[in-house]
């Protein structure tokens, strides 16, 4: 049977026609995937900074929801440390949040948003440790992770990142869960609430022997140092300082 060009043509058309809506809707469903897996990942990293889970534990959707039932994420204005309470934290796109310059500072940090999402880990109805977010410059990259302090405010319950592309066995032993260990129990600020948190080269020692050091990383000087430095801007009060005291002075920590 031969089919006439505009047939030939027509089914042609058809055809493309057809392909183009599958593709298309393969893509939404693929961006639809990788946007629940990227809030799935950073929501494994605040679990991992808080120390809720173990290092190296398999951590499936539902196991991280369950876990995340304790956690309330909250908006909050960084330059008073306000939270917003209308702003809701579930539906909160950060990226909408236009950039402002920020601060000089020795982090590497050009622009900071006016608006971050935190999360505060409940035990009943009280805050039992925050997990705040923290970015800056190592050696090559810039480093995105999540520090946890203590409700007091002031105790380090964990540290750690999720996008860093530091050398491998030098500044990439940021991911070690060894040297992540040696950061529980530290002390952020000294008694006048000044960032005291350091990085220092070779051993800190133990956390009653040296409260605000932690263990440098071998070789890898300017990544250590880049640690220390985003560590001190977002403790300090161009960072998360005016939120902390806020809650200090609310009278429960």
């Amino acid at each position: 049977m031969q089919y006439s060009m505009k047939y030939i043509f027509g089914f042609a058309a058809v055809l493309c026609f057809v392909c183009s809506i599958m593709i298309s809707s393969a893509n939404v469903g693929l961006r639809e995937r990788q946007e629940i897996n990227k809030v799935l990942d950073k929501q494994k990293s605040v679990l991992q900074a808080a120390w809720l889970v173990q290092p190296g534990e398999k951590l499936n959707r539902a196991r991280v929801e369950e876990l995340f039932k304790n956690i309330r994420p909250r908006i909050i204005e960084l330059s008073t440390g306000k939270v917003l309470e209308d702003v809701n934290a579930d539906t909160f796109d950060e990226e909408s949040i236009p950039d402002m310059l920020a601060p000089a500072n020795n982090a590497g940090i050009r622009e900071i948003k006016g608006q971050v999402k935190i999360y505060e880990v409940m035990e009943g109805d009280k805050v039992s440790m925050f997990v705040l977010p923290i970015v800056g410059k190592g050696l090559w990259s810039t480093m995105q992770g999540f520090l946890a302090l203590d409700a007091d405010t002031r105790t380090i319950r964990g540290l750690t990142y999720y996008d860093q592309a530091e050398t491998p066995g030098l500044g990439g032993e940021v991911v070690n869960p060894k040297w992540k260990a040696l950061w529980q129990g530290r002390l952020a600020y000294d008694e006048n609430w000044v960032p005291k948190i350091a990085v220092i080269k070779g051993p800190a020692g133990s956390v009653d022997a040296n409260p605000h050091a932690v263990d440098g990383l071998s070789g890898a000087t300017l990544t250590s140092r880049g640690v220390t430095n985003m560590l001190q801007f977002w403790l300090g009060e161009n960072g998360f300082a005016p939120f902390l005291k806020s809650f200090r002075d609310s009278g429960r920590a």
